[in-house]
């Protein structure tokens, strides 16, 4: 836990040692990112809910949260493949 703590101070020092556009490119990347996260939790527990009614059961965690963020539709495919699988 000290170590996280740690990182994520340096990271925020090294931050402040940015010039202004550095930092608004960071920024803008950084609210990109949590914006695709929240979305794919959206699509995640959409599809999770849509498939209860059917029987089957997709599982909302951060690893499928984060897989959809980072690959959008084929992420999405394979959620649904590796729940149909297992």
């Amino acid at each position: 836990m000290k170590l996280a703590l740690y990182v994520i101070g340096i990271i925020l020092l090294l931050f402040l040692f940015l010039n202004k556009q550095s930092k608004v490119k960071v920024i803008e990347l950084f609210s990109i990112w949590w914006f695709r996260i929240a979305m794919a939790f959206v699509v995640l527990f959409g599809i999770h809910v849509i498939s209860g009614f059917f029987g089957f059961y997709v599982p909302v965690n951060i690893l499928s949260g984060l897989m959809i963020a980072t690959l959008g539709i084929p992420g999405i495919l394979s959620v649904l493949l590796i729940s149909y699988v297992l």
